[in-house]
């Protein structure tokens, strides 16, 4: 749902995911970081993004809050393989693969990574902002 006008410099109606958490997004697909990009930011969500692994592991910040989006393949690791280099860096935010095409054992696979969910391309952006809000919101139940 598109934010409705209110007064200048303030949105009314959505979105309800948390402004000061970001979404730290991963994937060499330019067009798509792109679009998905828009869309999050769209929903007032504040976005990252990252072409492949090597770039997201020296450049993002892993202290502050966020949600990852992580393309199933990209040059170097799969999605996979980075959320396992990850983990073993105590990096434990929450985490949703995107793919386009996924299998029983490849799914098995990413929830046993840590992946919270796991999305098809293409994406409709609804999904993807429900599927970063109930990670986040299991996150935070964990504590």
């Amino acid at each position: 749902m598109s934010p409705i006008a209110g007064p200048p410099g303030e949105r009314v109606g959505e979105p309800s995911v948390d402004q000061s958490i970001a979404v730290l997004l991963i994937d060499d697909d330019a067009a798509v970081r792109g679009s998905l990009q828009f869309a999050l930011e769209q929903e007032g969500i504040a976005v990252r993004v990252y072409a492949d692994a090597a770039e997201l592991l020296s450049a993002a910040d892993f202290s502050a809050p966020a949600c990852l989006v992580i393309d199933y393949v990209l040059p170097g690791m799969d999605g996979i393989a980075l959320m396992g280099t990850l983990r073993s860096r105590a990096v434990n935010l929450p985490a949703i693969l995107i793919a386009g095409r996924t299998t029983p054992e490849m799914r098995d696979r990413a929830l046993d990574a840590g992946f919270a969910d796991i999305l098809e391309k293409p994406l409709q952006d609804s999904a993807l902002v429900d599927a970063i809000r109930t990670a986040l919101a299991v996150s935070s139940a964990a504590g």
